[in-house]
């Protein structure tokens, strides 16, 4: 695959754990650890993952302006 496409790449994976992890701990508590856990799981973190997908993609860059603002390069130091 063309490097061209690292960041929708990224931002497609990122989206999938992210989503997948929050769906699952959301459903475990209050759901519980049962027979339907799997598939509560699945119906959660599908819908979850077409939102957190195209969400990433619009403020990953937004965070890392964030960042450049929050975070100042240091200055020279004097000897």
């Amino acid at each position: 695959m063309s490097s061209r496409f690292a960041t929708i790449l990224f931002g497609f994976i990122l989206s999938a754990f992210m989503s997948l992890l929050v769906s699952g701990i959301a459903t475990l508590r209050n759901a519980g650890l049962d027979d339907t856990f799997l598939r509560l799981w699945m119906d959660a973190w599908l819908p979850s993952w077409f939102i957190a997908f195209p969400t990433v993609l619009v403020v990953a860059p937004l965070t890392r302006r964030l960042v450049g603002i929050l975070i100042s390069a240091p200055a020279a130091q004097v000897r």
